[in-house]
């Protein structure tokens, strides 16, 4: 995974230096001048900056703001392109103007050359292309923002398609995601609006994200385990994933030869029964996020290929989701929840599949969930949907400053995308009856006798591991007891406020007893009529009341301008 440094000083390195000026430069471009003003970039980028143009071209005014953040995405790169993409799943920190546009960002881009693609496949393999292919097409039959997909076809026939990592896609990415950091923090700091969303989680989590997808062999791990889910499944085709070649660099899979889902005319030409491939298609990623919690995360009709006699083909596993048995079974209470119009048990749903950092309105939260299911409960099944209905929930979720854990935005964008792709095929599809009879089989599963004993002995095994190892911790303890390594520290939070409003206490009574003190002596000495003198009144006295005259009114003021008498 990629190591993300948090940028104190931004001249760390030369391609850092230079990195964050092309960035500033392509949004000075398309006009996000107030971003960086806000984020104080200046201050961290003075030199060189008075060289970048600062105005957006002309022939931009035309586009909105929303149209000119996925335009600089897409110039800035790979990077932002797939955090772009990460982003048009995140409606709770997004606005939805711009999650339309980010969700139109494609990993089209330029294709590197050929060259370049052979010095790779030779350099991880250790082969030259003859060696390998008795045939490999220079033109690359797609380009991604991580890499390109070539055809070839090995010695014995073999048809394949050869997927190659872009050139020193690594350091670019790892130069960029230390500089979002940077970004991310400063954003907390300054964008008030920003801070209860963490910004700098979102680009960890991003990390790890890239991270898994720039690893080809993670890419082969998924693709088997996905088809040992459905190795008995005849209406799904998984693609061959060629591990003996394979490398981080380089993948070799089964070329697939099917109509993409997109293509509604072709598949209608061809006789395909649209309604039976949408239940279909439904129904397995159904299987994928209820049963076997290990799910395709980005299911867009271009990673959907339709083979004959209807059957599916999933490709593209670079991204994938994972849930676990509680999250599935926690998720599965929530929608059932939502359906049967359990205010409180919904509430309780949200609250058990997020992550909050500070106190909840809970009955703030109630009736914003009371307010979704009067919206949608009465509604007939087919003008049910669940994406709206999710995104409504992402957006109640991000009002109260909670949020679901990265895998559920995950499984939302896949059910979200599944049901659009569905319902071009067949537009009569209802995703919700799809899905309940998934939901109930959890929800029934939970009482089988199995899974009581399964969870019986879980418990017990816990208990007794706790038993084993509890008088080994308990020597360990008292022995750093014994030896004075062991300390108790208590701190006191949020009585700062306390701690000084007894400090002026204390000080004004300790000025009012001195004052007090100055005026009793000076009486006493002008009573004594010690000289020297001045019209019969001790100097010394005289001098001691003008001082308490002078503390007197110190204390008043000071009381006056605290405004508590």
């Amino acid at each position: 995974m990629f190591s993300i440094k948090k940028l104190g000083a931004i001249s760390r390195t030369y391609n850092h230096l230079n990195r964050y000026h092309q960035i500033l430069r392509v949004l000075f471009k398309y006009g996000f001048n107030d971003l960086v003003e806000r984020l104080h970039l200046d201050q961290y980028l003075e030199s060189g900056l008075k060289m970048i143009n600062r105005k957006p071209r002309e022939q931009l005014e035309k586009h909105s703001r929303p149209e000119r953040l996925r335009m600089a995405l897409e110039e800035l790169g790979p990077t932002f392109i797939k955090l772009g993409q990460l982003l048009s799943t995140r409606s709770d920190f997004i606005e939805l103007e711009y999650l339309k546009e980010l969700a139109k960002l494609q990993d089209a881009v330029p294709p590197f050359p050929f060259a370049e693609a052979q010095r790779i496949i030779r350099e991880e393999t250790g082969k030259e292309l003859t060696e390998l292919f008795s045939y490999f097409d220079e033109t690359p039959l797609a380009a991604a923002s991580i890499g390109q997909v070539h055809r070839a076809r090995l010695h014995d026939g073999t048809e394949l398609v050869i997927k190659v990592q872009r050139p020193d896609i690594e350091k670019i990415i790892a130069v960029d995601l230390e500089i979002l950091a940077h970004i991310a923090s400063l954003m907390e700091q300054y964008l008030e609006e920003l801070k209860g969303h963490r910004p700098t989680a979102i680009v960890n989590e991003f990390a790890r994200s890239i991270s898994r997808e720039i690893d080809f062999t993670r890419e082969i791990a998924n693709i088997n385990r996905f088809a040992r889910q459905f190795q008995n499944n005849p209406t799904i085709y998984i693609p061959k994933a060629f591990s003996t070649y394979s490398t981080e660099r380089v993948l070799f899979l089964e070329y697939i030869d099917g109509i993409k889902a997109s293509k509604i005319i072709d598949l209608k030409r061809q006789k395909y029964d649209l309604p039976l491939i949408a239940e279909r298609g439904s129904n397995l990623v159904m299987e994928q996020i209820f049963i076997h919690g290990f799910f395709h995360a980005d299911p867009h009709p271009g990673n959907i290929f339709i083979l004959p006699d209807n059957v599916i083909c999933f490709i593209d596993f670079g991204q994938m989701g994972r849930l676990s048995r509680k999250d599935r079974e926690d998720f599965t209470d929530l929608v059932l929840d939502l359906v049967g119009g359990d205010e409180q048990r919904v509430t309780d749903g949200v609250l058990n599949l997020t992550l909050h950092y500070g106190e909840i309105d809970r009955n703030g939260l109630s009736l914003d969930l009371g307010d979704l299911m009067d919206r949608y409960l009465y509604l007939p099944l087919g003008e049910m949907h669940v994406g709206k209905i999710l995104q409504d929930l992402l957006f109640i979720v991000s009002k109260h400053q909670i949020y679901f854990k990265p895998n559920m935005y995950l499984m939302i964008k896949a059910l979200s995308t599944v049901e659009g792709v569905g319902q071009v095929l067949d537009p009569g599809l209802e995703l919700i009856r799809v899905a309940e009879p998934f939901m109930r089989r959890i929800k029934t599963g939970r009482l089988s006798p199995r899974r009581l004993l399964e969870e019986v002995g879980d418990t017990g095994g816990n208990y007794l591991g706790l038993f084993r190892t509890l008088p080994e911790d308990i020597r360990t303890i008292l022995s750093l007891l014994r030896g004075g390594k062991m300390k108790i520290a208590f701190r006191h939070s949020g009585l700062e406020g306390f701690e000084n409003s007894l400090d002026r206490i204390s000080n004004r009574i300790a000025f009012a007893i001195v004052l007090a003190s100055q005026i009793i002596g000076s009486s006493l000495i002008v009573l004594s009529g010690i000289p020297p003198k001045w019209h019969d009144i001790p100097v010394v006295g005289l001098g001691g009341f003008l001082l308490a005259i002078i503390m007197g009114f110190w204390l008043l003021l000071s009381i006056i301008r605290h405004g508590r008498m």
